[in-house]
């Protein structure tokens, strides 16, 4: 099949794709925009009732384009900012800002024509000149490796007031797919002082309030250009503590769990007709990750052998309630390049103390410094008990999230040897392996090649060479892929739009209502 980029492609407003270019984004398993229970999404009408959704993680700061974390564009993307394009709930590449937009021939250009009436909370009419400033801004100021996928812009130039001509130095498989991440958010020009605490876009909703600590309070944004979500007023709670989350929700306290992180836990909501459960898949690897700077993890006969000591399925079933898709690369079924390699690296721990020995490892000693987050603080201590069943003693602290965990591992000096977090960001090898400056310290320049070789040729050559990317970074060892997270989601049972797959960084409010 010839390359997407190549051919004149054009999407329409609230249509999908007619030529290869957007089948990038199909995913094999994705979820529809309506939910498990067939109910229509929202049509838009809009009404006076609030929302309270449970979560974990609260963000340290609203600005996603100098801190990463999950959460910002996980509250803020789709809903407060918006990109000319966005992730629909089945994979495919939508419009949002843009009506529509074409391809050039060579898979150059995209022109990309505007919605006329669009305004962002500060007022100020939103217009092509603000998507080339918002272009360039990723380019020149924003921070982290995922700002890197804009490289490949060569220019953006505003044709009109609503028509943005978008010139690559080179044909991109990925370019307009990172478009729907928080790279493609577009900001207001004299709206950017303060993001850390104050976003202002053109979403449907806008921020009223933000209790540290505790909650982000979203209401309706009454100037919205397009249609009114069903719910006005919305409000994402915070909670450090599982049990905590899943009392809220039987005590009324909130209305939906949207990722439950005691799974154990379930069992207490089935059988209960006031509730749904929906059970689905994400793109959330829970990566146990190796400073590639530190030197044990240096040597592959280490990498190998810790990736050897731990038994993942016994792994899943201690700490997450056998609930996880074991998966052995960086790679989520969901995408089209997607290989079980669970046998690259099978739990064999007599191989595993082999290895040690032949690399002169026989006392080693590993710093595992875990995020404050559920999954990573049970799955740790199962990980720490496997690696000290090989002779390797490990050292594990907690430090809280996000703040300490991005300031210690995160960032530099990278003060670990093992952490384990969930990436949940779509498509995530390149800036996780690609990258020798991101936290992992992976240097590959083989990789490196082969990530550019994929992004610039056919569809079909993307996805064999992606395959060869993901075989290479699991013999590699480059991380262990301890599982992948389910979507696990506990609601009351009259919301409706609720996605079964968690597939993108945004939590889309504007799907959901209440029949």
């Amino acid at each position: 099949m010839e390359s997407g980029l190549i051919g004149s492609t054009r999407v329409v407003s609230g249509g999908l794709a007619v030529a290869s270019l957007l089948a990038l984004a199909a995913c094999s398993a994705g979820s529809s925009t309506s939910p498990p229970d067939g109910t229509p999404p929202p049509s838009g009408e809009g009404s006076d009732e609030a929302l309270v959704l449970g979560l974990v993680a609260e963000p340290a700061s609203l600005d996603f384009t100098q801190d990463a974390g999950a959460a910002i564009p996980q509250a803020l993307l789709v809903n407060v900012y918006e990109g000319l394009v966005k992730l629909g709930q089945d994979g495919e590449i939508e419009p949002a800002l843009a009506t529509e937009w074409a391809v050039s021939d060579d898979g150059l250009t995209y022109t990309f024509d505007l919605v006329e009436n669009a305004v962002f909370t500060n007022g100020e009419p939103m217009t092509a000149d603000d998507v080339v400033f918002s272009i360039e801004r990723v380019q020149t100021e924003w921070a982290g490796s995922l700002a890197r996928a804009m490289d490949v812009v060569e220019s953006a130039e505003a044709t009109s007031p609503t028509q943005v001509v978008v010139t690559l130095t080179q044909p991109s498989n990925n370019w307009l797919y990172n478009m729907t991440t928080r790279i493609g958010a577009i900001f207001s020009q004299s709206g950017i002082d303060d993001l850390a605490s104050t976003p202002i876009g053109t979403g449907p909703y806008e921020l009223a309030q933000w209790n540290r600590g505790d909650s982000i309070e979203l209401t309706g944004n009454e100037d919205y250009w397009g249609e009114a979500p069903y719910f006005s007023e919305v409000t994402l709670r915070y909670f450090d503590d599982p049990t905590a989350l899943n009392s809220a929700l039987l005590t009324g306290t909130i209305d939906v769990i949207t990722t439950v992180q005691a799974p154990e836990g379930l069992a207490q909501f089935e059988g209960n007709e006031d509730l749904q459960i929906i059970e689905g898949t994400t793109n959330g690897e829970v990566v146990l990750s190796f400073n590639h700077r530190s030197a044990p993890f240096q040597d592959l006969q280490v990498r190998q052998a810790v990736r050897q000591a731990i038994d993942r399925q016994a792994l899943v079933d201690t700490c997450w309630a056998g609930r996880g898709e074991l998966i052995g690369s960086m790679v989520p079924p969901t995408d089209p390049w997607y290989e079980d390699l669970t046998d690259v690296a099978p739990y064999d721990p007599d191989e595993s103390r082999r290895l040690l020995e032949a690399a002169g490892q026989t006392d080693l000693t590993l710093r595992l410094r875990l995020p404050s987050l559920p999954y990573a603080t049970s799955c740790g201590q199962v990980v720490a008990s496997q690696l000290e069943d090989v002779g390797i003693t490990i050292e594990v602290d907690t430090l809280e999230f996000p703040a300490q965990w991005l300031a210690q591992v995160f960032q530099p000096p990278n003060d670990y040897d093992m952490s384990i977090v969930a990436h949940v960001e779509p498509r995530d090898v390149p800036p996780l392996f690609g990258d020798p400056t991101y936290y992992l310290g992976y240097d590959n320049p083989e990789v490196v090649q082969q990530l550019a070789d994929a992004d610039a040729g056919t569809v079909d050559e993307q996805v064999t060479i992606m395959q060869d990317v993901a075989r290479t970074l699991s013999e590699d060892a480059a991380a262990d892929w301890l599982f992948l997270l389910p979507n696990l989601v506990v609601a009351d049972a009259d919301i409706t739009g609720l996605p079964e797959n968690a597939i993108g960084e945004a939590l889309d409010l504007t799907l959901l209502a209440r029949s």
